[in-house]
This record gives C-alpha cells, sequence and structure tokens, in this order.
C-alpha cells in the first residue's frame, strides 16, 4: 500500500463525512443535562436511637434516575401519582455514562412494509427463559416507547418519508436497531428529565436506598418505605433518612461492581442487594453478557459496531514491550481472521456456539487468553491487520461476502481503518477524543469486560415483583431471557416504565387503605445500630478487602469461561464471606462511608445469590449459553484454533430443556434456595374486539 494512496483517500474522506460541522458532533457526544435543583430539605423529623432523623413522603418512590426509572417518573406524574425520585449520582449510572459505537435502541421497524409484533416477540424469547407474554408486552410497547421520546425531543434519525433509519444488530434477524449515536441513552436521559423538571418532580439527588421496610398485614407483605443515606444530610451524623411511599420502584440498574473486569462505570451497585434483603425473589442471573470494551481503569466503553467492523490492527504486548500477532494462533488465514473481527460488529456478546468453526467468539476467547498470560490488547485503527500467513496481506478485495457488500453499501472502501471508521462514524472518533484518547494518533487498549446482566428481580408482565408494592424495571429487572437483541434492554426499560406507572394508578382504584405503617422505628433503630458497629469495626474486612474479593471471585470463576468445580469452589468462598460479614459486620472508618458499608453488604448478598444459581444450573447438567462456556473433559463440542491447544475449552452443549424454564433465587434461612419457573414460549395472541374492549379499558383507567 503506497503512502500516496493512503494520503489521497485521506482527503476523500475529509472532503465527505467528516464535513459535518464540529458543533453537530459535539451535541451528539459533549450533551449538556439539565441543572437539577433537589427538594428543600424536609421539616418532619422522628428521633430514634438519639439521632434526628429527617422523613420524606410519597405516593411513589422511585429508586434510580436513568432512562428506565425516568421514564416511569414521567408517566407516573401524567396521571397524577405523587412520585418522589431517589438518585445516588445524577447522570452517573450505566445510561447516562455507557454506550457503544452507535448505541441501539431497539424497537418496532417502520422499514418497508413495517414489522410484525408476533415476529419481534419471538426473537425476544428464542434464546429461552423468557414469557412469550413478556417479549409480546416489549414489542407492542416500543411504538409507544419511541414515539414518546421523539415527542420529548430524542433526535432519532429518519428519511424524508418519515421512517426511522435502521440496521442490524447483535441477535437481531430483522434490522430493527436505530440510534442518535454514541450517546443515545444520555440523550434519552436529558429529554426525560427534560419533561420531568417541566412537569414538576421531586428529585432527592445523592440519596441510596440501603433497606426496604416492609410490614405483613392480614398475611400479606407490603412496601411500607425505604430508609436511605442522603449525602448532604448534616440533622444526623450517617445521613439516615426515611422515605415513607406507597408503591416502590426499584430502577437501580444492574450490579456493575460484581465483577473487576468491567465496562460498567464506577460505584453502580444496582437494587439487586437490597431487594434480596428484603426477601424479594431474583430470576435468571446467571444470565449476562460480556463483551470486548476499554477498560474500567480508563474510559468504560462496548467496543461494537464500527469500531471492530472497520477492522483495525489487533494486536497484544508482552511485559518486555514485543507487538504480538496473537489471532494468527486461532485463525486459519487473513480473510478468516478480519472477517469475523468485523462480525464482531453485530455479534459483540461473547457465545461459546460461536466459537466453533472459527466464528467471531473465538477472537473473544483469543483476547481472554492474552489478559489470562497477562498481555495487554490494542486496536490500531492506523494500521491494516497483519497477515496470518506470510504469503497473504490484508486485501478489502479478500473479504468474506457479507463484510464486503456491507463496506461497499456504506462507501467505505478506504485504505486504512481510521478512514473506515471516520467515514461511517465520525462520532467513534470524537467520543473517544473527548476522553483523552485520539483514535487517528494512538492505538487503543481493550479487554473482555461484563457488560449487562440479563437476568434480576423477578416481575410479572406489569413490572410487579413478589412483594406487594414493590416494581422493578430496567436493568434491575430480570425480564430478558438468555440471548437478547442489542438494544432491547433499552427499549425494555421504557416500555415498562411506562407499565408501571399504568398499574400503579390502576392500583389506587382498588387499593385498600393500610394502616399507619407499625414498625418504621424499629427498622431505623436497627439500621443505625448497624451503621454505628461499622465504625472502627477492626474485627471486619474492610470495603476495599470485600470489594476486592468479590470481583476477583466473580471474574476468574464466574465469567465467559465456567467449570463445575470452580464455580462450586467459588459458591462456598462466597458463602464464607457472607456469613463472615453477617457475625463481624463491615469495617469503615468514617460516618460519611456508611452508605458503602450497607452497598457492599448488599453486594455479598447478589454474588452469593449469581453463584448459587450458577452451580445449580451446571450441577443439573445446564450447558453452555449465552454469557458462558461450561467447560468438561465430558463436553461435545470444543473450539479449533490455529495451531492453539484449545482442548482446555471443551464445553457443554446447551440442553434444550433448560429453554422452558427460569431459575428463581430466593432468600432462605441459610444462603439462598433454587426453585424453577416453568415459561411459556408459545404465542397466543387474542384479538380484542373495539366496541368489547373499550368499556373495561375505561374502567381500569379511571
Amino acid at each position: 500500500m503506497s503512502t500516496e494512496a493512503t494520503t489521497a483517500n485521506s482527503e476523500e474522506t475529509k472532503d465527505g463525512f467528516d464535513s459535518i460541522p464540529q458543533e453537530i458532533l459535539d451535541r451528539l457526544t459533549r450533551v449538556d443535562m439539565p441543572k437539577v435543583k433537589g427538594i428543600d430539605p424536609s421539616e418532619d423529623t422522628i428521633e430514634v436511637a438519639g439521632l434526628t432523623v429527617p422523613i420524606y413522603r410519597c405516593e411513589t418512590l422511585v429508586l434510580g434516575s436513568g432512562a428506565a426509572g425516568m421514564r416511569a417518573v414521567v408517566e407516573l406524574h401524567r396521571r397524577g401519582i405523587d412520585v418522589l425520585v431517589a438518585s445516588t449520582g445524577l447522570f452517573a449510572g450505566t445510561s447516562a455514562c455507557s454506550g457503544s459505537d452507535k448505541q441501539t435502541l431497539y424497537s418496532a421497524s417502520t422499514d418497508y412494509k413495517g414489522d410484525n409484533f408476533v415476529n419481534y416477540a419471538k426473537s425476544l424469547c428464542s434464546g429461552g427463559a423468557m414469557n412469550f407474554s413478556t417479549a409480546y408486552v416489549e414489542a407492542v410497547g416500543s411504538n409507544d416507547a419511541v414515539g414518546g421520546l421523539q415527542f420529548m425531543g430524542l433526535p432519532l434519525p429518519h428519511d424524508d418519508q418519515g421512517a426511522v433509519l435502521r440496521y442490524q444488530t447483535d441477535h437481531d434477524e430483522a434490522g430493527r436497531a436505530t440510534s442518535c449515536g454514541p450517546r443515545t441513552s444520555k440523550l434519552m436521559v436529558k429529554v426525560l428529565f427534560d419533561e420531568a423538571l417541566t412537569l414538576g418532580a421531586r428529585i432527592l439527588p445523592s440519596c441510596s436506598g440501603i433497606q426496604i421496610v416492609k410490614e405483613e398485614i392480614d398475611g400479606v407483605e407490603y412496601v411500607r418505605g425505604v430508609i436511605a443515606i442522603h449525602r448532604p444530610e448534616k440533622r444526623n451524623e450517617y445521613g439516615i433518612v426515611f422515605i415513607h411511599c406507597e408503591d416502590l420502584v426499584i430502577a437501580t440498574g444492574g450490579p456493575g461492581e460484581l465483577y473487576r473486569d468491567s465496562v460498567y462505570p464506577h460505584h453502580c451497585h444496582g437494587g439487586l442487594g437490597i431487594a434480596l434483603e428484603a426477601g424479594v425473589a431474583l430470576t435468571n442471573v446467571t444470565e449476562s453478557q460480556f463483551g470486548i470494551g476499554t477498560p474500567r481503569t480508563t474510559f468504560p466503553w462496548n467496543l461494537s459496531g464500527t469500531y471492530v467492523q472497520v477492522m483495525p490492527r489487533v494486536y497484544s504486548v508482552d511485559e518486555d514491550g514485543n507487538e504480538i500477532n496473537f489471532l494468527a494462533r486461532y485463525y486459519r488465514n487473513t480473510r478468516e481472521s478480519v472477517s469475523n473481527t468485523f462480525r464482531k460488529g453485530y455479534q459483540w456478546p461473547y457465545h461459546s456456539t460461536r466459537m466453533l468453526d472459527y466464528g467471531s467468539s473465538l477472537f473473544d476467547l483469543a483476547v481472554y487468553q492474552e489478559q489470562k498470560a497477562g498481555r495487554k490488547v490494542y486496536l490500531d485503527f492506523l494500521r491494516n491487520p497483519e497477515p496470518i500467513n506470510e504469503d497473504e496481506e490484508f486485501s478489502l478485495d479478500d473479504l468474506d461476502p457479507d463484510v464486503r457488500a456491507y463496506l461497499e453499501n456504506n462507501d467505505a472502501l478506504f485504505d486504512l481503518p481510521i478512514d473506515r471508521l471516520r467515514r461511517m462514524n465520525p462520532l467513534a472518533i470524537e467520543l473517544y477524543r473527548m476522553h483523552g484518547t485520539d483514535l487517528c494518533k494512538e492505538p487503543l487498549e481493550f479487554a473482555m469486560n461484563n457488560q449487562h446482566m440479563n437476568g434480576g428481580i423477578l416481575i410479572d408482565d406489569w413490572g410487579k415483583t413478589s412483594l406487594s408494592g414493590c416494581y422493578s424495571i430496567g436493568e434491575a429487572a430480570g425480564s430478558h431471557g438468555v440471548t437478547r437483541p442489542g438494544g432491547a434492554a433499552l427499549n425494555s426499560g421504557q416500555v415498562f416504565g411506562k407499565r408501571v406507572a399504568v398499574a400503579i394508578k390502576r392500583s389506587k382504584l382498588e387499593k385498600k387503605e393500610l394502616p399507619e405503617a407499625a414498625n418504621v422505628v424499629s427498622s431505623l433503630a436497627q439500621c443505625i445500630e448497624t451503621a454505628k458497629s461499622f465504625m472502627g469495626n477492626g474485627e471486619a474486612k474492610t470495603i476495599n478487602e470485600i470489594r476486592s474479593e468479590i470481583q476477583e471471585r466473580m471474574s476468574e470463576h464466574a465469567g465467559i469461561v465456567c467449570t463445575q468445580e470452580n464455580v462450586a469452589m467459588a459458591l462456598e468462598d462466597a458463602k464464607s464471606l457472607r456469613k463472615e460479614i453477617e457475625e463481624k459486620g463491615v469495617q469503615i472508618n468514617s460516618a460519611s462511608l456508611v452508605g458503602s458499608g450497607f452497598r457492599w453488604r448488599h453486594m455479598t448478598l447478589v454474588s452469593e445469590a449469581v453463584l448459587t444459581a450458577l452451580s445449580y444450573y451446571i450441577e443439573n447438567g445446564g450447558g453452555s449459553r449465552g454469557a458462558r462456556a461450561i467447560c468438561s473433559p465430558e463436553g461435545t463440542q470444543c473450539p479449533d484454533g490455529n495451531g492453539e491447544d484449545l482442548s482446555a475449552f471443551r464445553f457443554i452443549e446447551e440442553q434444550a430443556k433448560d429453554r422452558d424454564e427460569k431459575l428463581v433465587v430466593k432468600p432462605s434461612s441459610d444462603g439462598f434456595a433454587i426453585e424453577t419457573m416453568k415459561v411459556d414460549l408459545s404465542p397466543d395472541v387474542s384479538r380484542e374486539f373495539f366496541e368489547k374492549g373499550w368499556g373495561p379499558y375505561l374502567i381500569k383507567e379511571g
């Protein structure tokens, strides 16, 4: 490849896609979020254990201020519900801080002849462990979800006929994906906040829920409120407040702190721990997503889509600084290697079966192996891939047909990866530039990371949990099955954000009046006693020690490669940690860290719950699906490498019967118990006639 050709193509690129004004690039990457004024401190207080505890009151409390939580807030306000938002950190969670090259929102397509909701639902639950009814609800609700966001100002691209522009994402056979750039979910949060503030939403920033207060009345347990840590609160040294509510919506996101190798923003603990502590059931917590992204120590971000579709040079560096073309040990020729690098764009999540036949997840395994060997891995957008064999060079004329066609259709047949990236997605370059890495000048370090929890709190098709008055939406909710199309999670949060608002409004018409909560004082007293026990507790482990132990164990034994022996061993260690914390507590040296003490106590529960479910699944013959390869010498499938011995990764195949059930995790007297729940995958959608359904609808809506 000549320097002249490269320069010429670079100039051609600048005359084309690079002509987008900088102000447009900035608007889609450097997103200015609205200024939020929290509500005034409550004058309603109670004296407990020698401390003054403020009390806040609302009809519905939403924990979490991401895209799902704020959709619920908007929809609740529109229905006249008095709602309060409590948020650990405004604009600091996964919705506002995570994404990918063109972060995806998955919804019913307006492409050509439109979409079929039944087919859409089938694609959502095709991986199993998800009811068809839930998938159908998400499919039908996607139109309203997207339409509402567009009404609020979300700048989704569309053609001159008004059809939203679409593309294909992972686990997507129909091309239902759309995007407004790498910051799609942050833009969603922005427009939802703008709407919520216009409606007069009450927001309590820097406030973390640490305990759900519930009460049994006539044999049924109800939510009565939440004990929280409000960091600005000065009327007691711990910042403890009580929020009285009739209904609770847990929208706190996934357990991002569970893994050491993670693409989550820092301090994302999620709400699974507070739910478990209250006895709320979880489901499908064996199911996560793992994939390549930049490390958490830098700027954590998924490297899907055009980042890999432009086929950059991939290499690793050892401790002596030697650069290694490590993919040559896995793929048989250059065309195979670069074509599967490209396919990571829309086959981004790791999947065991894609390791076979030299597929795209063999790339993931190769990266995983380099990390285990202590080498750092990089993408270099300034150079083309190195040849696998000496007698071949990378060539745009020697690609698999689907790869070549994609580049042709996007007018991206440029000599260098950086020019191909600039042509197809200049926002992808702009995003890393604003975070200190110029892809036009330097390589990009990346790794295999945990990215998303597909399981979570067990909910029904209205977002209701196993605790009366408690709902869950977004990543905290276990509404997904084993696999899901990329971007379906953003849609799910929007659909269920509205559905919980509808459910809560309807419940007002039929809910009986509950007596004043009788156990608030005792619950607060116990919580304060626990907080005091954390202070200077020299016998207990510190927060950092607990964090390191949990994250190391989960990354080493519950990542993309698992064995029955290692998971069982990890579970025993997780049980020991939980028992130690129950006996000795947590050690902190400042009252300002009490919230962290509670959160990491929660994470010990989450870790044990996940390992309990995973161990049960493997011991009962569960095979490799979704996020993990269950490796065993008795496995029936084994990936091949181009000279690399991969026999250690022989894995057990997924059992078809396992798709027909969910694993439900419930707290027990000593740890966690597992139950199986049959799922209904049959598409049974009945038609409701207008006159017949109109009256009941009016009654339900009040």
